[in-house]
Protein backbone atom coordinates (compact mmCIF):
# COMPACT_ATOMS: atom_id res chain seq x y z
CA UNK A 1 0.00 0.00 0.00
CA UNK A 2 2.83 2.38 0.88
CA UNK A 3 4.66 1.43 -2.33
CA UNK A 4 1.56 2.33 -4.32
CA UNK A 5 1.35 5.66 -2.54
CA UNK A 6 5.00 6.34 -3.29
CA UNK A 7 4.49 5.42 -6.97
CA UNK A 8 1.51 7.76 -7.17
CA UNK A 9 3.62 10.46 -5.59
CA UNK A 10 6.31 9.97 -8.28
CA UNK A 11 3.74 10.35 -11.07
CA UNK A 12 2.39 13.51 -9.48
CA UNK A 13 5.89 14.89 -9.11
CA UNK A 14 6.50 14.49 -12.84
CA UNK A 15 3.86 17.15 -13.52
CA UNK A 16 6.16 19.98 -12.56
CA UNK A 17 5.84 23.44 -14.02
CA UNK A 18 7.67 24.01 -17.29
CA UNK A 19 11.23 25.22 -17.12
CA UNK A 20 12.17 28.79 -17.83
CA UNK A 21 13.64 28.02 -21.25
CA UNK A 22 10.20 27.34 -22.68
CA UNK A 23 8.67 30.33 -24.39
CA UNK A 24 6.44 31.38 -27.26
CA UNK A 25 8.03 28.87 -29.65
CA UNK A 26 7.10 26.10 -27.25
CA UNK A 27 3.55 27.46 -27.12
CA UNK A 28 3.10 27.06 -30.85
CA UNK A 29 4.90 23.71 -30.83
CA UNK A 30 2.05 22.53 -28.58
CA UNK A 31 -0.63 23.86 -30.90
CA UNK A 32 -3.07 21.11 -29.98
CA UNK A 33 -2.97 22.11 -26.32
CA UNK A 34 -3.30 25.78 -27.27
CA UNK A 35 -6.33 24.94 -29.39
CA UNK A 36 -7.95 23.11 -26.48
CA UNK A 37 -7.30 26.06 -24.18
CA UNK A 38 -8.86 28.50 -26.65
CA UNK A 39 -11.93 26.29 -27.02
CA UNK A 40 -12.18 26.06 -23.24
CA UNK A 41 -12.04 29.85 -22.90
CA UNK A 42 -14.74 30.36 -25.54
CA UNK A 43 -17.00 27.68 -24.05
CA UNK A 44 -16.57 29.09 -20.54
CA UNK A 45 -17.46 32.58 -21.72
CA UNK A 46 -20.83 31.50 -23.12
CA UNK A 47 -21.63 28.72 -20.66
CA UNK A 48 -25.21 29.06 -19.44
CA UNK A 49 -25.86 31.87 -21.91
CA UNK A 50 -29.10 31.88 -23.90
CA UNK A 51 -27.71 33.96 -26.79
CA UNK A 52 -24.24 32.39 -26.77
CA UNK A 53 -22.04 33.57 -29.64
CA UNK A 54 -24.56 36.31 -30.48
CA UNK A 55 -22.98 38.34 -27.65
CA UNK A 56 -19.88 38.74 -29.82
CA UNK A 57 -22.13 40.72 -32.20
CA UNK A 58 -24.19 42.49 -29.54
CA UNK A 59 -21.31 43.88 -27.45
CA UNK A 60 -19.48 45.74 -30.25
CA UNK A 61 -22.77 46.82 -31.83
CA UNK A 62 -23.93 48.38 -28.54
CA UNK A 63 -20.67 50.32 -28.30
CA UNK A 64 -20.99 51.34 -31.93
CA UNK A 65 -24.53 52.73 -31.50
CA UNK A 66 -23.45 54.61 -28.38
CA UNK A 67 -20.53 56.32 -30.11
CA UNK A 68 -22.47 56.80 -33.34
CA UNK A 69 -25.37 58.52 -31.59
CA UNK A 70 -23.45 60.59 -29.05
CA UNK A 71 -20.51 61.61 -31.23
CA UNK A 72 -22.25 61.54 -34.57
CA UNK A 73 -25.55 63.23 -33.86
CA UNK A 74 -25.29 64.99 -30.52
CA UNK A 75 -21.85 66.44 -31.30
CA UNK A 76 -22.54 66.56 -35.07
CA UNK A 77 -19.27 64.89 -36.05
CA UNK A 78 -21.06 63.02 -38.82
CA UNK A 79 -21.24 66.26 -40.81
CA UNK A 80 -17.44 66.35 -41.09
CA UNK A 81 -16.90 62.66 -41.75
CA UNK A 82 -18.57 60.93 -44.71
CA UNK A 83 -20.11 57.57 -43.82
CA UNK A 84 -19.36 58.21 -40.16
CA UNK A 85 -20.85 54.86 -39.12
CA UNK A 86 -18.29 52.91 -41.18
CA UNK A 87 -15.47 55.20 -40.03
CA UNK A 88 -16.19 54.63 -36.35
CA UNK A 89 -16.92 50.90 -36.60
CA UNK A 90 -13.69 50.19 -38.52
CA UNK A 91 -11.77 51.81 -35.68
CA UNK A 92 -13.89 50.16 -33.01
CA UNK A 93 -12.97 46.69 -34.25
CA UNK A 94 -9.27 47.42 -33.74
CA UNK A 95 -9.80 49.11 -30.36
CA UNK A 96 -12.06 46.32 -29.08
CA UNK A 97 -9.56 43.67 -30.21
CA UNK A 98 -6.74 45.40 -28.34
CA UNK A 99 -8.63 46.19 -25.12
CA UNK A 100 -10.09 42.69 -24.87
CA UNK A 101 -6.67 41.09 -25.44
CA UNK A 102 -4.97 43.40 -22.94
CA UNK A 103 -7.61 43.00 -20.22
CA UNK A 104 -8.14 39.26 -20.57
CA UNK A 105 -4.43 38.57 -21.07
CA UNK A 106 -3.51 40.46 -17.90
CA UNK A 107 -5.89 38.30 -15.84
CA UNK A 108 -5.17 35.04 -17.69
CA UNK A 109 -2.56 33.52 -15.36
CA UNK A 110 -4.35 34.40 -12.11
CA UNK A 111 -7.64 33.18 -13.56
CA UNK A 112 -6.06 29.84 -14.54
CA UNK A 113 -3.89 29.40 -11.46
CA UNK A 114 -4.99 25.78 -10.95
CA UNK A 115 -3.68 24.81 -14.39
CA UNK A 116 -0.55 26.94 -14.00
CA UNK A 117 0.44 25.14 -10.78
CA UNK A 118 -0.40 21.58 -11.86
CA UNK A 119 0.18 21.18 -15.59
CA UNK A 120 3.49 20.99 -17.42
CA UNK A 121 2.82 23.63 -20.06
CA UNK A 122 4.43 26.94 -21.05
CA UNK A 123 2.82 29.66 -18.98
CA UNK A 124 2.95 31.99 -21.97
CA UNK A 125 0.16 29.88 -23.39
CA UNK A 126 -2.46 31.65 -21.27
CA UNK A 127 -1.85 35.22 -22.56
CA UNK A 128 -1.53 33.86 -26.10
CA UNK A 129 -4.83 31.98 -25.74
CA UNK A 130 -6.50 35.20 -24.55
CA UNK A 131 -5.28 36.97 -27.68
CA UNK A 132 -6.57 34.17 -29.92
CA UNK A 133 -9.97 34.23 -28.21
CA UNK A 134 -10.15 37.99 -28.87
CA UNK A 135 -9.10 37.39 -32.49
CA UNK A 136 -11.88 34.81 -32.78
CA UNK A 137 -14.41 37.51 -31.90
CA UNK A 138 -13.01 39.87 -34.53
CA UNK A 139 -14.54 37.62 -37.20
CA UNK A 140 -18.22 38.47 -36.50
CA UNK A 141 -17.36 42.16 -36.27
CA UNK A 142 -15.64 42.07 -39.66
CA UNK A 143 -18.73 40.41 -41.12
CA UNK A 144 -20.90 43.31 -39.87
CA UNK A 145 -18.43 45.87 -41.24
CA UNK A 146 -18.23 44.09 -44.59
CA UNK A 147 -22.02 44.07 -45.00
CA UNK A 148 -22.19 47.78 -44.18
CA UNK A 149 -19.41 48.58 -46.65
CA UNK A 150 -21.08 46.61 -49.44
CA UNK A 151 -24.24 48.60 -48.79
CA UNK A 152 -22.25 51.76 -49.56
CA UNK A 153 -20.85 50.28 -52.77
CA UNK A 154 -17.44 49.29 -51.45
CA UNK A 155 -15.23 46.98 -53.50
CA UNK A 156 -12.11 45.26 -52.13
CA UNK A 157 -8.64 46.11 -53.41
CA UNK A 158 -5.25 44.43 -52.81
CA UNK A 159 -3.82 47.40 -50.88
CA UNK A 160 -6.86 47.42 -48.61
CA UNK A 161 -6.55 43.72 -47.85
CA UNK A 162 -2.89 44.25 -47.05
CA UNK A 163 -3.92 47.06 -44.71
CA UNK A 164 -6.27 44.69 -42.83
CA UNK A 165 -3.48 42.15 -42.34
CA UNK A 166 -1.08 44.85 -41.13
CA UNK A 167 -3.65 46.22 -38.69
CA UNK A 168 -4.44 42.82 -37.20
CA UNK A 169 -0.75 41.91 -37.00
CA UNK A 170 0.02 45.10 -35.07
CA UNK A 171 -2.69 44.39 -32.49
CA UNK A 172 -1.82 40.70 -32.20
CA UNK A 173 1.84 41.48 -31.47
CA UNK A 174 1.20 44.49 -29.24
CA UNK A 175 -1.64 42.87 -27.30
CA UNK A 176 0.35 39.67 -26.69
CA UNK A 177 3.45 41.61 -25.64
CA UNK A 178 1.56 43.70 -23.10
CA UNK A 179 -0.42 40.67 -21.92
CA UNK A 180 2.84 38.83 -21.21
CA UNK A 181 4.26 41.75 -19.23
CA UNK A 182 1.14 42.57 -17.25
CA UNK A 183 -0.02 38.98 -16.65
CA UNK A 184 3.25 38.25 -14.86
CA UNK A 185 3.09 41.55 -12.94
CA UNK A 186 -0.53 40.86 -11.98
CA UNK A 187 0.55 37.68 -10.19
CA UNK A 188 2.66 39.74 -7.81
CA UNK A 189 0.33 42.75 -7.49
CA UNK A 190 -3.36 42.37 -8.37
CA UNK A 191 -3.52 46.17 -8.78
CA UNK A 192 -2.24 45.74 -12.34
CA UNK A 193 -5.53 44.30 -13.59
CA UNK A 194 -7.37 47.36 -12.28
CA UNK A 195 -4.74 49.67 -13.74
CA UNK A 196 -5.12 48.04 -17.16
CA UNK A 197 -8.88 48.62 -17.04
CA UNK A 198 -8.23 52.32 -16.52
CA UNK A 199 -5.54 52.49 -19.20
CA UNK A 200 -7.81 51.03 -21.84
CA UNK A 201 -10.30 53.87 -21.30
CA UNK A 202 -7.76 56.26 -22.81
CA UNK A 203 -7.23 54.11 -25.90
CA UNK A 204 -10.58 55.04 -27.44
CA UNK A 205 -9.73 58.74 -27.41
CA UNK A 206 -6.09 58.35 -28.36
CA UNK A 207 -6.88 57.00 -31.83
CA UNK A 208 -8.79 58.52 -34.78
CA UNK A 209 -11.94 56.49 -34.23
CA UNK A 210 -14.59 58.97 -33.05
CA UNK A 211 -12.87 61.85 -34.83
CA UNK A 212 -11.05 61.95 -38.20
CA UNK A 213 -7.28 61.98 -38.55
CA UNK A 214 -7.60 65.15 -40.65
CA UNK A 215 -8.74 66.96 -37.48
CA UNK A 216 -5.58 65.88 -35.67
CA UNK A 217 -3.44 66.96 -38.62
CA UNK A 218 -5.18 70.35 -38.65
CA UNK A 219 -4.92 70.99 -34.90
CA UNK A 220 -1.23 70.05 -34.74
CA UNK A 221 -0.43 71.85 -38.02
CA UNK A 222 0.97 68.70 -39.60
CA UNK A 223 3.24 67.81 -36.65
CA UNK A 224 1.67 64.42 -35.97
CA UNK A 225 4.81 62.30 -35.60
CA UNK A 226 4.21 61.66 -31.90
CA UNK A 227 0.54 60.90 -32.46
CA UNK A 228 1.35 58.40 -35.22
CA UNK A 229 3.98 56.71 -33.06
CA UNK A 230 1.02 55.01 -31.35
CA UNK A 231 0.75 51.56 -33.02
CA UNK A 232 -2.97 51.36 -32.19
CA UNK A 233 -3.61 54.63 -34.05
CA UNK A 234 -1.73 53.22 -37.06
CA UNK A 235 -3.82 50.03 -36.91
CA UNK A 236 -7.06 52.05 -36.79
CA UNK A 237 -6.00 54.12 -39.81
CA UNK A 238 -5.05 50.97 -41.71
CA UNK A 239 -8.45 49.43 -41.01
CA UNK A 240 -10.13 52.65 -42.17
CA UNK A 241 -7.99 52.58 -45.31
CA UNK A 242 -9.19 49.04 -45.99
CA UNK A 243 -12.91 49.69 -45.53
CA UNK A 244 -14.03 53.26 -44.87
CA UNK A 245 -12.04 54.95 -47.66
CA UNK A 246 -13.64 52.74 -50.30
CA UNK A 247 -17.16 53.74 -49.23
CA UNK A 248 -16.64 57.47 -49.80
CA UNK A 249 -17.59 59.24 -53.02
CA UNK A 250 -13.95 59.92 -53.97
CA UNK A 251 -11.67 57.28 -52.36
CA UNK A 252 -8.48 58.73 -53.83
CA UNK A 253 -9.21 62.17 -52.41
CA UNK A 254 -10.24 60.72 -49.03
CA UNK A 255 -7.02 58.72 -48.78
CA UNK A 256 -5.02 61.82 -49.67
CA UNK A 257 -6.72 64.23 -47.25
CA UNK A 258 -7.87 62.01 -44.35
CA UNK A 259 -4.95 59.59 -44.00
CA UNK A 260 -1.20 60.12 -43.52
CA UNK A 261 0.69 59.81 -46.83
CA UNK A 262 3.10 57.17 -45.49
CA UNK A 263 0.48 55.00 -43.80
CA UNK A 264 1.82 51.63 -44.98
CA UNK A 265 5.35 52.59 -44.01
CA UNK A 266 4.08 53.53 -40.55
CA UNK A 267 2.26 50.20 -40.35
CA UNK A 268 5.41 48.24 -41.24
CA UNK A 269 7.43 50.16 -38.63
CA UNK A 270 4.72 49.51 -36.04
CA UNK A 271 4.85 45.76 -36.75
CA UNK A 272 8.62 45.72 -36.22
CA UNK A 273 8.36 47.82 -33.04
CA UNK A 274 5.63 45.56 -31.63
CA UNK A 275 7.68 42.47 -32.48
CA UNK A 276 10.62 43.93 -30.53
CA UNK A 277 8.29 44.69 -27.61
CA UNK A 278 7.08 41.09 -27.76
CA UNK A 279 10.67 39.87 -27.42
CA UNK A 280 11.15 42.18 -24.44
CA UNK A 281 7.93 40.86 -22.93
CA UNK A 282 9.17 37.29 -23.40
CA UNK A 283 12.47 38.06 -21.67
CA UNK A 284 10.77 39.72 -18.69
CA UNK A 285 8.19 36.93 -18.44
CA UNK A 286 10.95 34.31 -18.50
CA UNK A 287 12.75 36.02 -15.64
CA UNK A 288 9.59 36.14 -13.52
CA UNK A 289 7.87 32.88 -14.35
CA UNK A 290 9.74 30.62 -11.91
CA UNK A 291 8.36 32.72 -9.04
CA UNK A 292 4.79 32.59 -10.32
CA UNK A 293 3.63 29.27 -8.74
CA UNK A 294 4.69 30.29 -5.22
CA UNK A 295 2.87 33.64 -5.54
CA UNK A 296 -0.28 31.85 -6.70
CA UNK A 297 -0.30 29.52 -3.71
Amino acid sequence: MSETARAAHVVEGALTPPSANQGLLEVFRRRYLLKLLVRREISARYQGSFLGLMWSYINPLSQFFLYWFVMGYILNLHKNVPNFAVHIFAGLIVVHFFTETFNAGTRSIVRNKALVKKMAMPREMFPVASMLVSLYHVGPQLVILLVACLFYGWTPDPAGMGAVLLALMIIMLLGTALALLFSAANVFFRDFSSAVGIMTHFVRFGVPMIYPYSLVDERFHGHTTLYLSNPIADAVLLMQRAFWVGTTSDPAKTARTDLPPNLFELGAIAVVACAVLLLVGQVVFTRLQNRIPERLS
